[in-house]
């Protein structure tokens, strides 16, 4: 039987053609002089990009060892690129990663450290972001700590999906097929022994971020929605709420028009009536999008495709 590499690590590539050789040459240099020299695997997942990408992957798999270049059919984003690149590796332990340079190499060296010390996930834990503007910093810091507030999973904040897990972690998530996949929260709710590695997030080598502020919002929802029902109960306190408003609103009415309270110029007029309806037509639609959302999830799941399909495989 084959031999079992002892590192995997995935790497998900979109339209990353500039960032492919010189991650490789990276990680080749990293992985070659960790301490033991242990067998190791690169498995790159080609999300359906639309320029080389795919041709640089090649050039990598004839020019190097160890490289399995995984290709999908079309992009089906970030996290699924990165669930196939997962369930395709084979290392004891594998290390997830970005493509673009900014989760940088050299932490590998701290993470197999770490994990030979008898921790199932190490995960990088980030100190500052260079490259990246004020408002996605904060607003980055503002949904780490809300998810964190809103789910029953203890989900590390300032951590992206850079870190090693080990085999017995995959297999726990290959055992959880569902479509919206928020990795980071995945491998928190499993368990196991966890630490972090604190780090100083670098630059893009090259291209543009293939998370903009669209983006960003519906991975927050993901995140969410995907490991809290804290939304469902908001719909219902709002919906009490707003009938708390309306009964008090009504006794004021009563009271007012049993003692004639109103000024003798006071008419009534449609501004109190178009404020009420419109509040509580919000709540209303409010509630109705949440539903919506959880509802969007369940037919989702019950058609039962596959959440990725994979065109080719090649491997060095």
């Amino acid at each position: 039987m084959e031999q079992r590499p002892l590192l995997s690590v995935v790497v998900p590539f979109y339209n990353e053609e500039g960032n492919v050789a010189p991650l490789f040459e990276r990680l080749e240099s990293i992985l070659v002089s960790l301490p033991g020299a242990p067998s190791y695997e690169i498995v790159a997942v080609n999300d359906g990009s639309t320029d080389a990408t795919l041709e640089r992957l090649h050039d990598q798999v004839r020019s190097r060892k160890g490289i399995v270049a995984v290709n999908l059919s079309r992009n089906f984003g970030h996290q699924l690129a990165a669930t196939a690149g997962i369930d395709t590796a084979a290392g004891d332990a594998v290390i997830l990663m970005d493509g673009d340079l900014q989760d940088p190499p050299d932490l590998i060296d701290a993470f197999v450290a770490r994990w030979r010390d008898g921790y199932d996930v190490v995960y990088a834990v980030r100190r500052s972001r260079k490259g990246e503007s004020l408002f996605k910093v904060l607003t980055a810091r503002f949904f780490y700590r809300l998810v964190r507030r809103m789910t029953k999973v203890d989900i590390p904040v300032d951590t992206g999906d850079f870190r090693l897990m080990s085999r017995r972690v995959v297999e726990a998530l290959q055992r959880s097929p569902e479509r919206h996949r928020f990795l980071r929260g995945m491998v928190s709710w499993v368990g196991f022994r966890q630490v972090g590695v604190p780090y100083d997030r670098d630059e893009r080598h090259s291209g543009v971020t293939k998370y903009p502020f669209a983006k960003m919002v519906r991975f927050a929802i993901d995140g969410i929605t995907s490991f809290s029902d804290a939304p469902l109960r908001l719909a219902s306190y709002l919906g009490f709420c707003s009938s708390a408003v309306a009964f008090v609103y009504a006794l004021i009415v009563i009271v007012s028009k049993l003692f004639n309270l109103n000024p003798p110029a006071y008419t009534p007029g449609w501004a109190s009536t178009i404020v009420a309806v419109i509040f509580l037509g919000g709540i209303q639609l409010i509630g109705i999008g949440i539903l919506g959302e959880y509802l969007g999830r369940i037919y989702e799941e019950v058609k039962g495709r596959p959440i990725y399909l994979i065109s080719d495989v090649e491997r060095s």
